[in-house]
């Protein structure tokens, strides 16, 4: 089936990978991150946005069937295709308009942004936005950027890399760290953006971490998750540049705004389930106002009457992480019977 021509009509949805996409788009698209045989520039550390972004889209019910060597997917259930594309690269098809929706992590969008700015400031432009707005944050694939150092080295913080090389797969975040750090130190009251950098940046598309060891850079500006990574390059990390999860973004002027706040609802229905379990247990009547301070639930507990005079059963949500410390408190207040349930879906 030659599915170019079935896109029109259909919102997109990817997933990263390390060739670019040689195929027209059409204009409203959602977009995933990419998977990429191995770790290259602006990846995720570890954890990878991928799996995490499938996981969302089962949980959503998006359907689809991906082919063998093909970089776009029918969604059987709804109007919607997948597209696969690399992370960095959503926040410049959201931002442009030429799709919908995207997943990708808040450091992409910000070096997006950066970029945009930096390219306006060359053409003598106004910078507005970069022309994504984000509809929510996904709560996985955390990390930070981070500027990091030999950690045997004399560096203590961002100024002391001032005038020295570092190397980089965000140029632009890099370039405005440094752009205010020596604007701070010379008084200048300019904007950062319009001055010449002494410190010198260097593009690198990955094993970012090497560059110090290999004496390529001084310094470096890379992701850390675990900081695993990181440590056994004999490195350390001296400040933070941005801190990063994965989001949903839209564009400014997307062209079904109702298909595009139907995925958005149900997205944001998997996010909260993810968050929450369900505690159940049996109580008496007497206790029921000491228990349901420990559950009170997102809106209200929900009590049911026994036929056991006296007794109630109560179901609460609860934060994933405090469930055994709820358990706890359950059990000292008299509760029986406590239960706990996943919640696979809520809205």
């Amino acid at each position: 089936m030659d599915l170019v021509n079935h896109l029109e009509g259909r919102l997109l949805f990817a997933v990263p990978k390390s060739e670019s996409l040689s195929l027209s788009l059409c204009p409203q698209t959602l977009l995933l991150p990419a998977v990429e045989s191995e770790l290259t520039s602006r990846s995720r550390p570890e954890g990878r946005l991928n799996q995490a972004a499938l996981n969302l889209l089962e949980g959503a019910d998006i359907q689809f069937r991906r082919e063998n060597r093909l970089d776009l997917a029918l969604v059987k259930n709804l109007p919607i295709a997948l597209v696969f594309l690399p992370a960095a690269d959503i926040p410049t098809f959201v931002g442009q308009g030429r799709v919908d929706l995207g997943i990708t992590g808040w450091d992409q969008i910000q070096e997006h942004d950066a970029g945009v700015r930096a390219s306006a400031l060359q053409r003598g432009v106004e910078f507005t936005t970069g022309g994504c707005d984000m509809v929510m944050d996904l709560a996985f694939g955390g990390c930070k950027l981070q500027v990091q150092v030999p950690e045997k080295g004399e560096y203590r913080t961002g100024k002391d890399l001032i005038g020295k090389t570092i190397g980089t797969s965000f140029v632009g975040l890099a370039a405005d760290y440094f752009a205010k750090l020596e604007a701070e130190q010379d008084g200048d009251t300019s904007s950062p953006g319009k001055r010449v950098l002494k410190t010198q940046i260097i593009e690198l598309s990955g094993s970012v971490e090497a560059a110090c060891a290999l004496g390529v850079a001084e310094g470096i500006v890379d992701l850390v998750e675990s900081g695993e990574t990181m440590r056994a390059a004999g490195l350390k990390a001296i400040d933070t540049v941005v801190e990063s999860t994965a989001v949903l973004i839209k564009s400014q002027n997307p062209s079904n705004p109702e298909t595009l706040e139907l995925i958005a609802s149900r997205i944001r229905g998997v996010i909260t389930a993810q968050k929450y379990v369900l505690c159940q247990y049996n109580i008496q009547r007497a206790q029921l106002a000491e228990a349901t301070k420990i559950t009170p639930g997102k809106r209200a507990a929900t009590v049911t009457a026994l036929d056991d005079d006296g007794w109630v059963a109560v179901s609460s949500m609860v934060e994933s992480k405090k469930i055994a410390l709820v358990m706890d408190d359950l059990s000292r207040v008299g509760a029986q019977d406590i239960l706990v349930l996943d919640i696979h879906n809520a809205r």
